[in-house]
């Protein structure tokens, strides 16, 4: 059955590729997507599937139901894009201005429409319901996922499983770990309060632009004195204002950063002590410290049994050694959150081929992916989602 659906899939893919590009040329950005979602649900309903929009405000969600009793999968896409200048000479650039899909989730989205299609053509043969979720705002803080669960996405579901595709990752190849796989994320935001004055008296000042280029200096320290050197940690400092005169010492300073951590002991301790650093160092110099931490997503966790799953799925799809350990990743994806509900997978597809320039890395004016990944993230997809509801028993053979 499995190949007769991937078989079905290469007849679709054109389709696939037609969605793909007109979403690339008409990107829309988190929190204002509007014609995306119209467009998803339009594709949903048309296969006959139940279609719930404005779900946490934008997203999507399908719901397919087989024609026997059984368990409830469920698998999920991202659709937004980010506020990047598309630089590819290609037909399909971005028509958008400022706008583009530099990540790839308008190949995730379009990967996860197949696979409605494809299962929906064999809705009566399956052993439970499938839920797909179209997820707005990905790139956003905080990201979709949790107003969308909050909205009942997750309602009656069992297991969950999403994909990215990978730039740096050569296509044809997969990748997956169990456990902990890509990073917590939160966000933090500090403003120095001092005294303002005249450049030439600074000693009538509290200056707060030293005060906080020491504080940047001494968040460095957090991970290095207060992180055991075992466990994995990153604080960024990646904005920094101060001031507008070259003569003036200003009133005030604002830093922004980044906080990534797995483990979430780590996590809270690292709060802990970027808030006493920052107080302690402003106190120093007679300044004060306004502090806001953001919590964003924790970190993606992968199911053990699930993930053994979906690499047995891989390993039957993917050429000889192609399937591989994938290395944990420091960026955060807010897929997390899925998981803090229900056992869930995510994992990874190549996307690099340099005889199109597909060559460079997420989040950049070139970024392109070889489109055919879409069709290795909706054959592990339909894989997984047949040997879960059939409690192991089917399975694509070996390639």
């Amino acid at each position: 059955m499995i190949h007769s659906l991937f078989d079905r899939l290469e007849e679709i893919y054109s389709e696939l590729v037609d969605f793909r590009r007109d979403m690339h040329m008409y990107p829309e950005i988190s929190n204002e997507e509007v014609e995306t979602p119209k467009k998803i649900a339009e594709y949903l309903r048309n296969l006959g599937i139940e279609v719930k929009t404005g779900v946490g405000g934008r997203g999507v969600v399908g719901t397919l139901k087989g024609g026997k009793p059984g368990k409830t999968v469920a698998l999920r896409a991202d659709f937004d894009a980010l506020p990047i200048q598309d630089e590819k000479k290609v037909d399909y650039r971005s028509r958008v201005p400022g706008v583009m899909h530099a990540c790839g989730h308008d190949i995730h989205t379009s990967a996860l429409l197949g696979v409605a299609k494809v299962l929906s053509e064999v809705r009566e043969e399956l052993s439970g319901t499938v839920v797909f979720i179209h997820q707005h705002a990905e790139e956003a803080t905080p990201g979709g996922a949790k107003v969308m669960i909050e909205d009942g996405c997750l309602d009656g579901v069992d297991v969950i499983y999403g994909a990215h595709v990978m730039s740096h990752i050569p296509f044809g190849q997969f990748a997956v770990r169990e456990g902990y796989f890509s990073s917590a994320q939160d966000d933090f935001k500090i403003e120095v309060m001092g005294k303002g004055g005249h450049g030439s008296m600074p000693h009538m000042t509290v200056d707060p632009l030293v005060t906080a280029s020491q504080l940047v200096v001494n968040l460095q320290q957090i991970v290095s004195r207060n992180v055991n050197p075992l466990e994995a940690a990153v604080v960024t400092v990646g904005s920094f204002h101060s001031g507008e005169a070259n003569n003036v010492i200003p009133d005030k300073a604002m830093i922004k950063g980044t906080v990534r951590t797995y483990n979430d002991e780590v996590r809270r301790n690292i709060e802990i002590a970027l808030r006493r650093v920052a107080t302690s160092t402003c106190e120093g110099t007679g300044a004060k410290a306004n502090i806001e931490f953001f919590g964003d997503c924790p970190s993606i966790y992968n199911d053990s049994k699930e993930t053994d799953r979906v690499k047995e799925m891989a390993t039957l799809i993917f050429d000889e050694g192609k399937v591989v350990e994938a290395e944990p990743l420091m960026g955060s994806e807010d897929y997390s959150l899925y998981q803090q509900h229900v056992p869930g997978v995510y994992f990874i597809v190549g996307g690099e081929n340099r005889d199109i320039n597909a060559v460079y890395p997420h989040h950049h004016p070139k970024f392109n992916v070889d489109e055919r990944s879409m069709k290795d993230i909706s054959k592990v997809f339909i894989s997984s989602v047949l040997n879960y509801l059939s409690d192991g028993k089917v399975k694509p053979e070996k390639k």
